[in-house]
């Protein structure tokens, strides 16, 4: 009888507050409620069976067991409700996302998320009005609202861009995109280092082609004052001509308004001679190409070149001579920024997980590539003379973080890895973060603190 008055009170309550999404939510689980705690008793009363004389008086228990075994589920769901709804950080960070790593394989952990976003089953998350001064940032004619963005590789799709958008980001970047739909390279493609905080990745530009993204992100609503959205573009595994690909994509979304920059993906490890573009001959003439094309069509947006970890001195050198050659000024659109860095083929000796994953083939991104992004983002700024705008990623989880790379030269900042080990309240948490350590140095805008190691 308790069970059924709770139970009529819990329905009660949903009724008289259906305008909340946490009661509108948590219906399903209370409709299931007093069977569950049937199946639950029924279950101990079988196991106590054996013990007849004590079946009288258990009989005479079973009912009010029952009572609290809803109460206690009833109590259990709704404080789960309410913290997945609010997207409490620890709750995330200590219960859902190991309970995830537990039940579900990377990829598909990857899927549903993606699917979960894209119908809007994202965490309420309130915005701090109070960080939008100190964090907020102007680039290539762009505002963004904070320096914080989600790397590509997470929708590469365009499919969840709405839902997405609610996690507090600064800006999001879709993709890679492929001219033609491919399926990527075979099954498991993702494994997680979870005593490490990595993943390791091959999916090999696993994508739905150029026409479908398209349909995506103008189907997509996008208020274009709070969410700069940015394109990273990829080859198809079998194109001989590279640069082919990546004209063929400049010119396939020149006219989306939706789209706010361009990022060239040459350096992803899971495509074969992919990073060949990254070698001065075939990096130059893959510019000289795609700027061509710029003027040709006369697209203004920004046009960014997204590089690799493993780069040697002399790799690199020839790199940022080229960008310092073609970069963007006040007579030319050329290159007008470098994502710093994509995923790394290097295993750290200092890696913690079962050797069975680290030898695992495919690009290692998370923590363990913290400092090797963060050293590289500071060359780079060194050798361009920072000139060129710099989005860097790699390892990012905490504000401190965000704001060593800052401090290196990066002028944005971009995670991935982070949500996976931290849950979407990580973006909120990053952000507070930075904006403390930035108020206790002394800065009044995170502008002020780019490249700031370069003054020592």
């Amino acid at each position: 009888m308790f069970a059924n008055i709770y139970t009529k009170l819990s329905f009660d309550s949903f009724k008289r507050h259906n305008s909340c999404v946490v009661c509108k939510q948590s219906i399903e689980y209370y409709i299931t409620l007093e069977t569950l705690s049937r199946l639950i008793t029924d279950r101990m009363f079988g196991i106590a069976f054996k013990c007849r004389h004590r079946l009288s008086i258990l009989m005479a228990s079973k009912n009010k067991l029952m009572s609290c075994v809803t109460i206690a589920l009833g109590g259990s769901l709704t404080f789960a409700g309410y913290n997945l709804y609010t997207g409490d950080h620890k709750f995330y960070q200590q219960l859902v996302m190991p309970f995830i790593h537990h039940i579900t394989d990377a990829e598909t952990a990857h899927t549903m998320a993606i699917k979960l976003a894209k119908h809007g089953f994202v965490p309420h998350l309130k915005e701090d009005d109070t960080l939008v001064p100190i964090l907020k940032t102007s680039l290539w004619s762009l505002e963004f609202n904070n320096p914080i963005g989600l790397a590509a590789g997470f929708d590469k799709n365009g499919q969840a861009i709405n839902g997405l958008a609610k996690l507090g980001f600064g800006f999001i970047e879709v993709g890679s995109c492929t001219p033609q739909p491919q399926p990527g390279n075979e099954k498991p493609r993702v494994y997680r280092l979870i005593e490490d905080k990595a993943i390791i990745n091959r999916y090999g530009f696993n994508s739905i082609g150029h026409n479908a993204v398209k349909a995506n992100i103008e189907n997509s609503i996008k208020t274009k004052e709070s969410l700069i959205l940015g394109l990273n573009l990829g080859k198809n595994k079998l194109t001989e001509n590279m640069v082919n690909d990546y004209v063929e994509g400049l010119i396939k979304f020149k006219d989306s308004e939706a789209i706010d920059y361009f990022v060239l993906n040459i350096s992803s490890p899971n495509t074969s001679n992919l990073r060949d573009l990254q070698n001065k001959t075939q990096l130059k003439q893959l510019i000289e190409r795609v700027l061509k094309v710029r003027i040709d069509y006369q697209i203004e947006k920004p046009l960014l070149i997204k590089i690799a970890p493993d780069l040697d001195d002399n790799q690199l050198k020839d790199i940022t001579d080229i960008i310092n050659e073609f970069a963007s000024n006040k007579s030319m659109k050329g290159i007008d920024g470098l994502i710093i860095s994509n995923t790394t083929v290097y295993r750290h000796e200092c890696l913690k997980s079962d050797n069975k994953l680290v030898t695992q083939k495919g690009g290692l991104s998370g923590l363990p590539l913290q400092k090797t992004s963060t050293d590289l983002i500071k060359r780079v700024y060194q050798l361009t003379g920072g000139k060129v705008p710099i989005i860097g990623v790699g390892g990012v989880f905490t504000g401190s973080d965000a704001y060593d790379k800052i401090r290196a030269g990066a002028s944005l900042i971009q995670i991935y890895t982070a949500l996976t080990y931290e849950g979407p309240q990580v973006v909120n948490e990053i952000k507070q973060e930075l904006a403390n350590i930035l108020r206790s140095n002394g800065f009044k805008n995170v502008t002020e603190a780019v490249g700031i190691d370069h003054l020592k």
